[in-house]
């Protein structure tokens, strides 16, 4: 879209509020004579950079709270760097627990498979891959809706846990079917509610963290599904060997039924701990409220507030009219089809020959080592601010284990393929959903829909990756590592393509250009007040 104005030009009433600000500062912060000589070097470059941060903001048009006006740059540092210490430790640990047992609960059919399922429920040719399609149909239809009505009604630390403790009932309940109908019924309602968690999340995420920030705590965030993949092996291959048969049930029974009361338990645990957004959160004091409302504001050059833009309707709009939500939703549906491998792990792994404990045992140091890097690569992307050379390099790890697999069934090099697929897409994977709300911050509403509705359809892809790793592939799944190389190659190619709008974007704003709407979504508000896109 073409520039709609020119270059906009400072007010006197910016360059008074400047100034004012400058005062306000140099006031607050100027030490008394004794101590003149005892100033280190650090504290001075706190006050330098504070000063200069807080000028640069009143530049840009944005107006700090008056609580905010009165601490000095090194007590704004203290400050923040308490607020973000308290929001982490209280709501990460938590986020991720429950996140574990969603993907646990989620994918504990794959470890079912090996332990009597398909069997005992008599399935005959493609049911069991149509009864871990069917899920994702269910997961389809409900997170657009599920995270509008998030950002509406504002209650996520309520409406997180309460989905969670349905959907552990519907997966314990899975333990009673008898037969593929009844299978199919709890699969697909089982998605339907699991789907408002994790877009839930990354939402909920963006409204306590800054774009900087944000990285990291996804990787963090999507750890437990790593993480869930690392022990929900161990898990089932204890159950395995310990309680097949016992009290009349199967092993599989008793996975769904252990892992499903465990859900229920810690959805009741999360209910008074985690809190819902800044403003009507009780256990800041004022001064951490105002910081924690502030920081998101001189992040992106607008409150996350915006009139008439917090509409629902008006939200969904800009999402779905934002040719960026496009090429990020290709993107990700390259990344989530090439990760589909990881629903069906224990089977790739079975083809090096191992028996079904051992199998469920070698599927855990894949997720180990995808949590690991998966964290630094977030960090470093968080510590640069650079998004695009750590999704494509991390993928091309994800390509060469593809290629690797498919072109061999030699036990050293398949799993050493194994070992480097999962990192590599799970890397790249949790940078790319930062970008999308680096990309997309304000307002809330079209940021909630545009991560739900990337989410969603993205992981729609699951339905036809299941097809892919029927028995008779097997071992050496050359359809499947097929597609997973191109599709992890369609990934590479829309990250490219996002890179060069952005930086032609940022290319305008750098020339004081304001762009309406930016291909229809750039926050010309907050363009105004310098903000840039991530690259």
């Amino acid at each position: 879209m073409e520039p709609t104005s020119g270059p906009v030009a400072p007010s006197k009433a910016t360059d008074e509020n400047v100034a004012t600000v400058a005062s306000h500062i140099s006031d607050a912060g100027r030490p008394s004579s004794s101590h003149d000589d005892a100033k280190s070097t650090k504290s001075a470059n706190i006050d330098a950079g504070g000063v200069a941060n807080l000028q640069q903001a009143v530049a840009r048009g944005l107006q700090p709270p008056e609580i905010i006006l009165r601490l000095t740059p090194e007590e704004r540092v203290a400050l923040e760097k308490r607020l973000v210490r308290k929001i982490d430790w209280r709501l990460l640990p938590m986020i991720i627990i429950m996140y574990i047992l969603n993907y646990i609960d989620r994918n504990n059919i794959a470890a079912a498979k090996l332990s009597g399922l398909p069997e005992d429920l008599n399935l005959k040719g493609n049911e069991f891959q149509t009864a871990v399609s069917i899920l994702f149909v269910g997961y389809l239809l409900v997170q657009v809706p599920s995270n509008l009505f998030l950002s509406k009604i504002g209650l996520p630390g309520l409406y997180l846990p309460i989905c969670m403790a349905v959907w552990g009932v519907i997966s314990a309940s899975t333990a009673a079917v008898k037969n593929f109908g009844g299978l199919i019924a709890v699969r697909f309602f089982l998605g339907f509610v699991e789907a408002v968690y994790f877009p839930g999340c990354l939402y909920y995420l963006s409204c306590w963290y800054t774009r900087k920030e944000l990285g990291l705590r996804t990787a963090l965030l999507y750890s437990g599904a790593l993480i869930s993949g690392a022990f929900s092996g161990l898990i089932a291959a204890a159950i395995n060997a310990n309680l097949a048969g016992a009290m009349g049930f199967g092993a599989w029974q008793w996975l769904f039924i252990i892992e499903g009361v465990i859900t229920v338990a810690v959805a009741f645990i999360a209910i008074p701990i985690l809190p819902n957004f800044p403003r009507t959160t009780k256990w800041l004091t004022e001064e951490e409220k105002a910081l924690a409302i502030w920081r998101l504001e001189e992040d992106v050059g607008e409150d996350d507030l915006a009139g008439e833009e917090q509409s629902v309707l008006h939200g969904a709009k800009m999402a779905f009219t934002d040719m960026k939500t496009y090429i990020l939703l290709l993107l990700l549906v390259g990344i989530v089809s090439s990760g589909g491998v990881s629903n069906f792990l224990p089977a790739v792994v079975k083809t090096l020959g191992y028996d079904s404990v051992k199998t469920l045992l070698l599927t855990s140091p894949p997720y180990v080592l995808a949590v690991i890097t998966s964290a630094l690569n977030a960090w470093h992307a968080d510590r640069t601010g650079e998004r695009f050379w750590h999704i494509t390099l991390s993928l091309c790890f994800a390509l060469i284990g593809f290629i690797i697999a498919a072109t061999t069934t030699a036990i050293g090099p398949r799993y050493f393929a194994i070992m480097i697929m999962i990192p590599g897409v799970y890397s790249a994977f949790v940078v790319a959903l930062a970008w999308i709300s680096n990309t997309m911050p304000r307002p809330p509403a079209k940021r909630a829909a545009a991560l739900s509705f990337i989410n969603a359809t993205s992981n729609a892809t699951s339905i036809y990756v299941s097809y892919l790793y029927q028995d008779w592939m097997a071992p050496r799944y050359v359809i499947a590592f097929g597609v997973n190389s191109g599709t992890t190659l369609l990934a590479i190619a829309s990250a490219l393509i996002l890179r060069i709008i952005l930086t032609r974007l940022n290319r305008k704003l750098d020339q004081g250009i304001r762009v309406e709407g930016a291909i229809n979504a750039l926050p010309g508000h907050a363009a105004e007040h310098g903000f840039r896109f991530k690259l």
